[in-house]
């Protein structure tokens, strides 16, 4: 039988050492706050491919100490048995995130492992691409950056990356969560970092390494990024939105001939709080706002921004007197056409570029008609980076991989970077100006070249998780069709005018494009994720995936139109996301909320 809501209290309180959660779940159980008391205690926080990332408080849904012990433990135990002994661990500013490096660290300790503490014993708050970094410099076992990125304030993470300088995928995200649930009493000594600190210094097993990573970092951006130092007309401001990013642009724009940095002063400093903006993402609307007006005040054209872990990059630039902010799959776009405008046309066919099945398709469409190979991934840097692995092995060239969500991978790290990306970026933004053009002409001169492209990108916010395994199964799922044999096929013919050329179900293991009708990317029965083309009878294009979040209680939805002419790639994208929400989503009865509205 289940425990009861005051056995799990009890449960709780009997290994929680933190006086401030223990006062918390004390107070919901002598208050009766049982309804709080379930949602806290009842279910675990559970552990996957992006490791852990929620809000934090007091219970076993949450982020804190005891739930960050844990999952160390159980980590610690897996990565032994996988033959580990070393691990790397960093922190960025956020409430809570050097202590629960500290926690982290005194697990792993504690289990006889060498930790690489991307910190001092004082404390030092990094960017998420120094861990993978210093996994691959370090040929540790494995890595840990405790992190929420781009989330609200009250959140934080705990990413987990393996010995190959990627973030985790399956199988492992299972295994480590049945060893979580191995390991859930903490051992002795958990609870005393400082006494486990001690004894790693005395036995010589911990290497503080923030400076020595932080150098080396800066000196292999220079071999491998920094190709030529930059004209000093160009000016452009900075933000790192109250994150870890601004020591290290610095550093690295100096290396580029950027003597002073133009910086937004009340967004410069690491703030866990991020008070001048509402959510700490360059992507949200507003969250330029400062950066803008300092832009404006010092007649500046051009604003630089990492989000506070400094992994993604954004840019904005002023286009006929207002500002525009590049999309990330603009930036992917101008990003590649830079990178093999540099590579010699004999070595095209050993190159690969690569993007999320979720991002634009016209770097597909260039590598097509330039002769250079190209592939999509699952979403995220984990499949990237792994992939992007496979393929070094096998003797190709992969010198840039992205994702819309403003993520860019050069060859420094196999994740995203949005260092490497700032200074990638103004190599190209001075390469530009040099050959008289801009990056707006750029992307025109793209567009003409490989097709319009244009993307209608957002979500849904959902009631329950019910309301996703509504609209897949009984409003999309049960749309079927007929092929020209007139059997019966898995999918719809037409969403409203258009026809449906392409189907990809990679929660159910279908794809029509395939021989066999098995996709190629790997299925997961777990999350729901559907990809279709649609073709009009006038020749325009547009792909779209839906997908469930596994974050956030969300719906995601990718659209990206393609025809002859911007303003009409840009209305068919807008029109299928109206579909959508009329024949799929059935918003009126699903309950499902629009994040735009059009």
């Amino acid at each position: 039988m289940s425990p009861s809501i005051k056995e799990l209290a009890r449960e709780w309180l009997s290994i929680d050492c933190n006086p401030n959660t223990r006062s918390e779940i004390l107070k919901l159980l002598e208050n009766e706050k049982f309804e709080i008391l379930e949602e806290r205690l009842r279910r675990r926080i559970s552990f996957g491919t992006a490791g852990l990332r929620g809000k934090m408080g007091a219970g076993f849904s949450l982020m804190n100490d005891l739930t960050i012990i844990q999952t160390s433990q159980g980590l610690a135990n897996y990565i032994s048995k996988a033959g580990g002994k070393s691990i790397v661990i960093g922190h960025d500013h956020r409430h809570n995130s050097k202590q629960f490096a500290e926690y982290t660290a005194t697990a792993f300790i504690l289990k006889g492992f060498r930790v690489y503490y991307v910190s001092n014993r004082g404390g030092g708050d990094i960017p998420t691409p120094f861990v993978p970094f210093a996994v691959d410099y370090f040929k540790s076992f494995g890595g840990i950056m405790i992190t929420a990125s781009h989330n609200p304030s009250a959140d934080n993470g705990y990413k987990v990356y393996w010995k190959n300088g990627c973030q985790i995928i399956p199988p492992h995200d299972k295994r480590i969560q049945d060893e979580i649930l191995l390991n859930t009493h903490p051992i002795e000594g958990a609870w005393n970092f400082e006494a486990a600190f001690d004894h790693a210094e005395n036995a010589s097993c911990i290497h503080y390494c923030m400076e020595e990573v932080f150098n080396l970092y800066l000196q292999r951006l220079t071999t491998q990024v920094i190709t030529t130092k930059i004209s000093p007309r160009i000016r452009f401001v900075y933000t790192p939105l109250h994150g870890v990013g601004l020591k290290i642009v610095t550093a690295a724009c100096q290396k580029i001939g950027v003597d002073s940095l133009i910086s937004v002063e009340e967004q410069s400093r690491p703030d866990p709080d991020f008070r001048t903006v509402e959510f700490p993402n360059p992507e949200e609307a507003n969250a330029l706002d400062m950066a803008i007006a300092k832009a404006d005040a010092e007649g500046i054209d051009l604003l630089l921004a990492n989000d506070p872990d400094a992994d993604r990059f954004s840019a904005a630039v002023k286009d006929n007197g207002n500002w525009r902010q590049l999309t990330g799959n603009e930036l992917g776009y101008l990003f590649a056409e830079y990178i093999i405008s540099q590579i010699p046309r004999e070595k095209y066919s050993s190159t690969y570029l690569l993007n999320s099945t979720v991002s634009s398709q016209m770097i597909s469409s260039m590598a097509a008609t330039l002769g250079v190979n190209y592939i999509d991934t699952l979403t995220g840097f984990k499949w990237i980076g792994n992939k992007a692995i496979d393929l070094e092995k096998s003797g190709y060239n992969v010198p840039f991989a992205f994702e819309e969500a403003i993520g860019f991978m050069f060859p420094l790290i196999h994740d995203k970077d949005g260092i490497s990306a700032l200074v990638l970026f103004l190599q190209m933004y001075d390469h530009w100006i040099k050959g008289g053009t801009s990056a707006v002409l750029k992307l025109e001169e793209g567009f003409k070249k490989y097709g319009y492209f244009k993307e209608c990108n957002g979500y849904y916010r959902v009631p329950s998780l019910s309301s996703i395994e509504t609209v897949f199964n009984k409003n999309i799922r049960r749309l079927r069709g007929n092929g020209n044999s007139g059997i019966d096929k898995p999918y719809p013919n037409k969403l409203g005018r258009f026809t449906i050329s392409a189907w990809r179900d990679l929660t159910t293991g279908y794809d029509s494009s395939t021989s066999d009708h098995l996709p190629l990317l790997p299925v997961d029965r777990t999350t729901q994720m559907i990809t279709a083309v649609l073709r009009s009878e006038d020749e325009d294009t547009v792909r779209l995936t839906v997908r469930s979040s596994g974050t956030e209680p969300k719906l995601k939805v990718y659209i990206e139109g393609c025809s002859n002419t911007e303003e009409k790639a840009s209305q068919v994208s807008h029109e299928v996301w109206k579909l959508l929400e009329s024949e799929w989503f059935k918003t009126e009865t699903t309950g499902l909320v629009s994040s735009l509205s059009l």
